[in-house]
């Protein structure tokens, strides 16, 4: 893809995720959006030109709902929003969870029902598509009258004020320029923001919605992942492979249980290392089992009901992207007719509760994710466990050396992190604005919280990962002709090109992180 277009319809998580990492795509309007965004913007200059009164057209924003503003400060009006709003505190957001709050915004805009300039959504797609990315806090954004704090401070690049960061360098540490410097670099003027421009810029669910298409796009493929380290761990302790007869899970028919037993077989395909049917060898395959513990053996309903929570927040967050969430909308009077008369309708469309109550479902299921991947490392490295299949703590010279002890403790501190992090963020309200907004959805927070539960998982997969390549490895000394599946093998040599055999203690945490590096480059995810 070498360019998104968008007219409002059509944006995709997957299309989204694509523009929001790779800069070289080039973010255009489509020519029917800007013709919708016409007739919008004529309706508005007619109420200005009226004398109508129009919630945040000609009148102050939440509580001053009923101050009216007269003619001559309408465009003052819009400049102060911009500048009062920004009140977002925290660590700045990533650079791609801003390319993704933009394209979001200028999407919604697209959709001609905000009653702006064709011109003011370009300047948007300028700072985007020169990779000149405001510094965005992640903090201060209740998810209800849309995400006003972080989108104010997206906005006052373009009135020459705030701040950007140079192209690719991190919000964080990277090399910081002034708004008046981004314009002068694009060769532009500060905008002057005419009625409901200011408005329209900052009200919606940008970051929410752009949060939730990174945090559902990689919980997917961390899923697809999860499933590969757990057939390295079933292969590791000799796990009895008909759990995942494809029989057995036709009888109780969750599609995504019945995908997730389906990757399984895949992967382990071909392979000698799980338990075999009939007699088995003690000394290959350890006592004798008729049933594994669940979490090896009840990997398909797990994560296939994971994978039915992110395939909800894909569906929910769809919707979203090609939504309109601003207040007031400008919509026409008879929907068939975009020349005719139109009207503003103040209601409720920036409520984050779709969302909100998406990721902190998200939420639950990534803490699930992880917490079944520490079990399966608590029996690698546990031979009480394994039925002394390995070594304990998968070392030949336990005492002298730790082996992989201390691998599980960060695989414990994480997922018990987790445990805090899944609080319901959806649950709790607290009124503002003069209790004019006296509910509001808390949705930017659980997608941040399900961004770092993400990250939390990915460490505990690769505690996982370390072990079971490990713990393969010490079956493979012993027993040379063992064969592992058709898609564990190429997932083992994926791991070992980056980490290897440790036979001896050494420093362990570089050997997490590039375990890391690996998961999240998606290398260990099978394809579907």
């Amino acid at each position: 893809m070498e360019r998104l277009v968008l007219n409002g319809e059509q944006l995709t998580v997957d299309g989204l995720v694509a523009a929001a990492r790779n800069p070289a795509i080039k973010v255009e309007l489509a020519p029917e959006a800007i013709e919708r965004m016409h007739y919008s913007r004529a309706a508005v200059e007619r109420f200005v030109a009226e004398g109508r009164v129009v919630y945040g057209i000609t009148t102050g924003f939440g509580h001053f709902q009923n101050r009216t503003i007269d003619s001559d400060h309408v465009r003052e009006l819009q400049r102060n929003i911009i500048m009062s709003h920004a009140t977002g505190t925290g660590t700045p957001l990533r650079r791609d969870q801003v390319r993704a709050m933009l394209i979001v915004r200028v999407n919604t805009l697209a959709k001609g029902f905000s009653g702006i300039r064709p011109l003011v959504a370009q300047a948007l797609l300028d700072l985007l598509n020169a990779d000149i990315l405001p510094i965005i806090p992640c903090q201060g954004s209740l998810g209800a009258s849309g995400d006003l704090a972080p989108l104010a401070h997206a906005s006052l690049i373009l009135l020459g004020l705030g701040e950007a960061v140079e192209p690719g360098q991190s919000p964080v540490h990277g090399q910081r320029i002034s708004g008046a410097e981004v314009l002068a670099r694009l060769g532009q003027e500060p905008l002057i923001l005419e009625a409901k421009e200011g408005l329209a810029l900052t009200n919606g669910t940008a970051l929410l919605s752009g949060l939730a298409a990174l945090a559902i796009y990689d919980a997917e493929q961390l899923c697809r992942t999860a499933e590969t380290v757990a057939a390295l761990s079933m292969e590791a302790l000799a796990a009895l492979p008909s759990a995942f007869d494809k029989r057995l899970h036709a009888i109780r028919p969750h599609p995504r249980q019945i995908d997730s037993a389906r990757s399984i077989r895949q992967l382990l395909q071909g392979s000698s290392f799980v338990y075999p049917n009939g007699e088995a060898d003690p000394a290959l395959y350890g006592p004798h089992k008729v049933q594994d513990a669940y979490s090896l053996r009840c990997v398909p309903q797990v994560h296939g009901a994971i994978r039915d929570a992110a395939c909800y927040g894909r569906w929910a967050t769809e919707i979203e992207l090609n939504s309109a969430t601003d207040n007031p909308l400008i919509v026409p009077v008879d929907p068939e007719q975009l020349a005719g008369e139109y009207e503003a309708i103040s209601g409720g469309n920036f409520h984050g509760e779709p969302l909100a109550l998406a990721m902190d479902f998200l939420k639950v299921a990534l803490s699930e994710l992880g917490n079944i991947s520490e079990r399966r490392t608590a029996r690698l490295v546990d031979a009480g466990l394994n039925g002394n299949l390995l070594p304990p703590f998968l070392t030949e010279q336990g005492g002298l050396h730790s082996g992989m002890m201390l691998i599980q403790y960060t695989a414990v501190a994480l997922a018990s992190e987790n445990k805090v992090l899944v609080h319901p963020a959806a649950a709790d309200t607290i009124p503002t604005s003069g209790n004019q907004e006296d509910h509001v959805s808390m949705g930017p927070t659980a997608a941040r919280q399900a961004v770092e539960m993400h990250d939390n998982v990915v460490g505990i997969l690769a505690c996982e990962a370390l072990c079971a390549a490990q713990a393969i490895d010490l079956r493979w000394q012993k027993h040379q002709h063992l064969q592992l599946g058709q898609g564990t093998a190429s997932a083992q040599q994926a791991i070992r090109q980056v980490v290897p055999f440790l036979a001896e203690d050494t420093v362990m945490y570089p050997h997490i992180e590039r375990l890391k590096q690996l998961i999240v480059a998606g290398s260990l995810a099978l394809a579907e």
